[in-house]
């Protein structure tokens, strides 16, 4: 731990636009609570305005799947062996891990053997698959912050300290969302129904996604012309990866491209805007429960990281979508690798536009809003806050 007449330094990591996010409102509550800390770590553009020092970019974690990982291990390994050694020489008074899991866990025990208090804000889906590594976690880290309800009794029940804070989204998306004021904002008509397709953020995910998704636009224009699609894509490459697909499902030409608004970011804009979404399984599930959206759930990985999954049953949940499991029954339809297809997920999405049970899927979306809206960021902080001083305590003790 940092010595009492030193600045405090609290070093933070995240992966992708999700921790930055995350990452970003815990500074903000820590400072509060903290205000003569610095930060400083693997950082996005979001913890790099709260006052992060960015060591290094937090896209650069930013892969996903088993086997996907390879060709990206030398920089991983570099970045991983830089952190290491920087983190030890500086000993801040603790290492937050926000999200970036795989990364985040297999470097902590360093920190932890070393002696400095460790904390992993947003639980890996342990409870879903590779149940065993509960311990590990246990081993590597001091505290867990759960971001989902049903997480802390799993650790409970293994003996490792966590806790329930709630989810950030949760706190910040309202508890209503206006169709017709989301449309007005993103400049189209206010009449008429609306399709968002999100085919993620992840540059790989988004190649693997589109060609499927932008097949299904298709579909899905032909059966009701009426229709009309809303996407929205997280940065320039990832637009231009959809828009090809979107190209090449139209066939060169315009009509069906008429049909589709291309929106850079502002996902929860464009998910309240519509009557339906298309979406790829991650945070965003979640966003377009609170959004509050009959939605249509796709997840697709590499064909051997879905091989082994499959075929030694590494994944024990029931569902992979987060309102399905939020809910623990089927909420909304997912569907996984082989079966992300036009002829799939088109009928799917008209199920959902159809759904004579809306209001009450509306009301469940709602219950599920109302439990994880929790203050999650001050919740954090305080967590955090609470083991620094036991720390200290025992320290002193």
């Amino acid at each position: 731990m940092a010595r009492s007449d030193e600045t405090p330094l609290i070093v933070l990591v995240a992966g992708e636009t999700s921790g930055d996010n995350l990452g970003a409102q815990l500074i903000a509550a820590l400072r509060q609570r903290i205000p003569e800390a610095r930060f400083a770590g693997i950082a996005g553009p979001r913890m790099a305005a709260a006052g992060c020092e960015p060591w290094e970019r937090a896209e650069s974690l930013s892969v996903m799947g088993l086997f996907e990982i390879i060709p990206h291990l030398p920089r991983l390994l570099r970045i991983r062996r830089n952190l290491i050694e920087r983190v030890l020489a500086e000993r801040p008074a603790v290492y937050v891990g926000v999200d970036a899991k795989e990364f985040n866990l297999r470097i902590a025990p360093h920190f932890k053997q070393a002696g400095i208090p460790t904390v992993q804000y947003v639980s890996p889906q342990v409870w879903a698959w590779r149940q065993g590594r509960v311990h590990t976690i246990g081993r590597a880290v001091d505290l867990v912050l759960c971001l989902l309800p049903f997480e802390k009794p799993f650790y409970d029940s293994h003996s490792v300290h966590a806790e329930f804070v709630g989810h950030p989204l949760a706190d910040q998306v309202p508890m209503q969302m206006s169709a017709a004021e989301a449309r007005d904002k993103l400049g189209i008509p206010i009449e008429g129904q609306y399709v968002a397709v999100l085919p993620g953020s992840r540059h790989g995910e988004v190649s693997r996604l589109s060609p499927d998704f932008a097949a299904t636009i298709a579909w899905l224009h032909e059966q009701r012309p009426e229709l009309r699609f809303i996407s929205a894509l997280t940065s320039d490459t990832t637009r231009r990866i959809f828009e090809a697909a979107l190209d090449k499902a139209a066939g060169g030409t315009r009509e069906l491209r008429d049909r589709v608004t291309l929106v850079d970011g502002q996902a929860q804009t464009v998910m309240a805007a519509s009557d339906a979404v298309l979406l790829a399984s991650g945070t965003a599930t979640l966003e377009a429960t609170l959004v509050k959206r009959p939605m249509v759930v796709a997840y697709r990985l590499g064909w051997l990281t879905s091989f082994l999954l499959k075929h030694l049953k590494l994944f024990k949940a029931p569902f992979f979508a987060q309102p399905n499991l939020l809910a623990g029954r089927e909420l909304v339809p997912e569907y996984f690798n082989a079966e992300v297809r036009a002829d799939v997920l088109g009928p799917a999405v008209l199920r959902q536009l159809e759904r004579a049970d809306r209001a009450s899927l509306v009301q469940t979306f709602a219950s599920i809003h109302e439990t994880l809206r929790r203050d999650a960021s001050a919740r954090a902080a305080d967590a955090i806050v609470d083991l620094l001083v036991k720390r200290r305590l025992s320290v002193a003790s």
